[in-house]
């Protein structure tokens, strides 16, 4: 699969130099971004339909707005097959969303410490078709790149085994250990986290 990723150029990166969005340049992209978040999240265990694909677009609006929004976005020909998006996490730490399990999770300290003025990964999305490529990793990477001290956070489900695993495979510390048989949100922390070592490990 011929696979390029392409941006304005403001990361400063090397194979993701051309590959990164800041600001509001993504939103020309929307309706196709809407399009691989429907087709990446369509199945189980996410089962998300045609409406939170919506809901998922009309965030992008406010989200480019966002404190250190940055976005990666891969291409085959001319059709979107995949995206990255991240911000700054700001303090106080959000209370809306799964954030309060996330804090739960940690405790006030860790959650301060740990995650607010830390890049926040909001969404991975890969078409169906370049699953199994390193697409995946690829765009994690990009949007990581030059996280501040390092720092770079994420949110995922336990009911996505395959998830939790890729996220492993990447590098990423789990640093939330919720019950593996039920809906919990787990807290990442990425390959160059300075609290990595200091994640708590399952019993």
């Amino acid at each position: 699969m011929d696979i390029r990723i392409f941006g304005n150029g403001l990361s400063g990166g090397s194979f993701f130099k051309d590959g990164v969005f800041k600001e509001g340049g993504l939103l020309d992209h929307a309706s196709a971004l809407r399009s691989v978040y429907a087709d990446a999240f369509c199945a189980p265990p996410w089962n998300e339909g045609a409406e939170r694909a919506a809901e998922f677009a009309g965030r992008l609006t406010g989200n480019v707005r966002r404190p250190g929004f940055t976005a990666a976005l891969a291409v085959e020909g001319r059709e979107v097959v995949g995206f990255a998006t991240a911000w700054t996490t700001l303090a106080p730490f959000p209370t809306d969303r799964c954030y309060p399990q996330a804090a739960a999770g940690l405790g006030p300290r860790r959650t301060t410490e740990w995650l607010c003025g830390a890049r926040e990964i909001d969404e991975l999305a890969v078409r169906p078709v370049a699953r199994g490529t390193g697409l995946a990793g690829d765009l994690l990477a990009a949007v990581t790149e030059g996280a501040p001290g390092g720092r770079s956070w994420l949110l995922t489900s336990v009911r996505s085994p395959r998830a939790v695993s890729f996220y492993r495979r990447q590098g990423w510390t789990q640093a939330t250990h919720p019950s593996p048989e039920g809906r919990g949100i787990v807290v990442f922390l990425g390959p160059r986290h300075p609290a990595r070592a200091l994640a708590p490990q399952p019993l």
